[in-house]
């Protein structure tokens, strides 16, 4: 059995709400996985947390670039804030997204890329961490592109224009006007900062996501004591309110102004009947900085640093 720790009940208090005694109480069931022990919780009706992420655990800073029919982020982790609010990373968070642009968002690429100094990305990173006496990473880049249309962009809790924790990229296909269809994918862009879904359409969530979450709502609804026909028609009405939550295209607009029912999608329908074309979003991406690093105690993120920066 694993050794349960405050930190391991603390970690799992933060990405579900339940309470500690019965956090403690989930670890110990699931021998101190973390994710089995947010399925044990969500499966005895203690937490409500269906794609919480959790707090944030890294520090360091999302880069975003962008051209009308492309854009790229890069995420760049450091061992504390302070360094993540130094100017020379900052530059160098802002070159590197610039570069992912033309490294196809390929992380090995984009390290071997040289910059305006004429060292490559990933010799700059290693004399900053001389420099300023932390480990840092470029942990992963990406880009989005269209054939046609724009690649819009978000950065929330920006340091600058460029930079900041939560950064978005949100593809439209169009033959719209270019300036009006920037303003939409603005708002669609601070939508997914907020909303952070999973996917575009029911089609594109992974079967494992589908998998785990109807599951654990087909156990949530036997607890009703119903039988199994009606728990089948039960499953399928809560698994059409995941799909709400967690789709883009289903969920409702965050935008102020708008109807109760208002979807994303019919946000982007609107839009396409008010400028004479028709729109669709192709893809997203949402970063936010150390979203997936599950910080036990500041040494063990020191050590995922200094793993994921080759030392």
């Amino acid at each position: 059995m694993a050794n349960v720790t405050a930190s391991m009940v603390k970690d799992l208090r933060d990405k579900t709400g339940a309470g500690m005694m019965d956090c403690k109480s989930a670890l110990a069931e699931t021998n101190g996985d973390l994710e089995a022990a947010v399925d044990w919780l969500r499966k005895k009706g203690l937490s409500k947390a269906a794609k919480k992420a959790g707090r944030v655990a890294a520090e360091g800073l999302i880069g975003v670039a962008a051209r009308p029919e492309a854009g790229a982020l890069v995420e760049v982790n450091s061992e504390t804030d302070f360094v993540a609010r130094n100017d020379q990373l900052k530059h160098f968070v802002k070159e590197a997204a610039r570069l992912a642009l033309g490294a196809e968002g390929d992380l090995e690429r984009l390290l071997a890329k040289p910059t305006t100094s004429g060292a490559p990305v990933d010799t700059v990173l290693k004399e900053l961490i001389a420099k300023v006496g932390e480990n840092m990473s470029v942990r992963r880049a990406t880009i989005l592109a269209v054939s046609q249309g724009i690649v819009a962009t978000y950065v929330h809790n920006a340091a600058s224009p460029e930079l900041g924790k939560i950064g978005v990229l949100v593809g439209l296909q169009s033959t719209a006007d270019q300036t009006k269809l920037s303003a939409l994918g603005r708002q669609i862009a601070m939508h997914v900062a907020a909303a952070a879904p999973l996917a575009l359409t029911p089609e594109h969530l992974s079967k494992d996501v589908v998998d785990r979450e109807r599951e654990i709502q087909r156990e949530l609804a036997r607890q009703s004591g119903k039988p199994e026909n009606v728990i089948d028609k039960m499953i399928e009405g809560r698994m059409r309110k995941f799909y709400e939550d967690t789709v883009l295209l289903l969920q409702k607009y965050l935008g102020p102004g708008v109807e109760e029912d208002f979807t994303v999608g019919k946000l982007v329908e609107n839009a396409g009947k008010q400028l004479g074309a028709p729109v669709e979003i192709v893809g997203f991406v949402r970063y936010a900085v150390g979203e997936g690093i599950e910080k036990g105690s500041s040494g063990d993120f020191a050590d995922e640093i200094k793993k994921m920066a080759g030392h």
